[in-house]
């Protein structure tokens, strides 16, 4: 669940603020974070020109900087925490997972130690038990937008491993995973993509609502920066009249799609002749 951009919020969210009746540890700790903030801000920047070599020596030390820190302090939760999510983006899963529980362990109500064992367990191919702490974490911070977005991605993803265990019906399922997805497009309307996904959740539903999915899409279509972005919307959209057989409205919007990258696309959802003519 998740690239270099969301790595750096997550490192962010971490990061602990300065305050006058700050502790010697907590000062230390912070100044480890602010470290790491700033080694994935400087990562990002470089991007391709990232050089390796010497980021992976700026990891040991912050590394080393970490297991001092909760040598001195081994009641931590939330070093273990920052610790922990350090060790998962370079692929000490198992490290990682040991100093996530331990945070969970010290404290259980640290939202994103919530979420990060549920990536972690999900990654490892345990939907079932990465779901209780998504919702965990939810519970903790309801207005966190990727939190519920995580939710509806691991019900749509590991749907038929829901479904095997006899605990949801497909009912409940679709009404769980559609409804994460739109709460988290509502509670971040400025995430373009977050909207996308939800409007792309009507086609996973058994009965989907197709006038709201197309009002979906004609709302996103109002925030769109690019020409090919509208035009993608338009394209759901002409998707969407055809399944509510509604062709000569389809094939109207259609015909405002003029970009080329986008004609593989137009020409799969044109009715055939014989089947409009039916409608």
């Amino acid at each position: 669940m998740k690239r270099f951009s969301l790595v750096l919020g997550l490192v962010l969210a971490l990061s602990l603020p300065a305050a006058e009746s700050e502790t010697l540890a907590q000062r230390t700790l912070r100044q480890i974070t602010e470290s790491q903030r700033a080694l994935f801000e400087d990562a990002v920047k470089q991007g391709d020109k990232l050089d390796e070599e010497s980021f992976r020596v700026q990891l040991q030390r912050l590394s080393h900087s970490y297991e001092r820190f909760l040598q001195d302090n081994p009641n931590h939760a939330e070093a273990y925490a920052s610790y922990g999510y350090l060790l998962r983006k370079v692929d000490m899963r198992k490290q990682a997972a040991a100093m996530l529980l331990k945070s969970n362990q010290l404290d259980p109500n640290i939202p994103l130690v919530k979420n990060q064992i549920g990536n972690l367990l999900a990654e490892d191919g345990r939907p079932l038990d990465a779901f209780p702490y998504f919702m965990a974490a939810i519970k903790l911070m309801p207005k966190e937008p990727l939190y519920h977005y995580q939710v509806g991605t691991l019900l749509h993803e590991a749907r038929d491993e829901f479904l095997k265990s006899g605990e949801w019906t497909r009912p409940a399922l679709d009404q769980a995973m559609h409804g994460a997805f739109k709460t988290a497009a509502e509670l971040a309307p400025d995430r373009f993509e977050f909207g996308y996904r939800y409007g792309e959740s009507f086609y996973d539903l058994a009965e989907p609502q197709w006038d709201e999915a197309l009002a979906v899409w004609a709302a996103l279509e109002e925030k769109a920066e690019t020409g090919l972005e509208r035009q993608t919307l338009r394209l759901h959209a002409a998707n969407v009249l055809f399944k509510q057989a509604k062709p000569d409205r389809a094939n109207l919007l259609l015909a405002t799609v003029t970009e080329p990258e986008l004609q593989g696309q137009k020409q799969k959802l044109i009715a055939p002749p014989a089947e409009t003519e039916k409608k």
